[in-house]
């Protein structure tokens, strides 16, 4: 099994703190942007129906989730960062294959190879779909 160079495991280091500082920065915008909307919906507050009720929901909802997303990301990102810490990166936490460099380019945070990685969505697509 090849290991990653010093020079790539500093290339793929850089970039997994390039894309904490993003989502970091996304994460304040989207917290910052969501305080502005509730003193706007506050200074606007007019009776309305069940429809703009309904809207309002689904826009708070949906700014959760984006939210969400991005937690998710920085918690990926840093559970990487451990794996290099540790000397675990760019190794598959199934198999203990090399996850490969150019996998790890286009997917910095990716803990399987992309064999068990594929496996493992054909086990689990299922997984979290009711069945009729």
């Amino acid at each position: 099994m090849a290991v990653l160079t010093h020079t790539q495991l500093d290339q793929l280091t850089r970039k997994l703190k390039e894309d904490y500082q993003t989502r970091l920065r996304e994460v304040r915008e989207e917290l910052e942007n969501s305080g502005n909307q509730h003193r706007i919906d506050l200074l606007n507050r007019e009776p309305g129906d069940a429809g703009d009720e309904s809207m309002a929901n689904a826009l708070a909802d949906f700014n959760l989730a984006i939210l969400d997303r991005h937690i998710d990301g920085m918690r990926d990102i840093e559970a990487a960062l451990q794996r290099v810490r540790d000397g675990e990166y760019g190794v598959c936490i199934d198999c203990g294959n090399e996850v490969g460099f150019t996998r790890l380019q286009a997917y910095p945070t990716a803990k399987r190879c992309i064999v068990c990685q594929e496996q493992r969505e054909k086990h689990y697509a299922q997984e979290g779909h009711p069945k009729l």
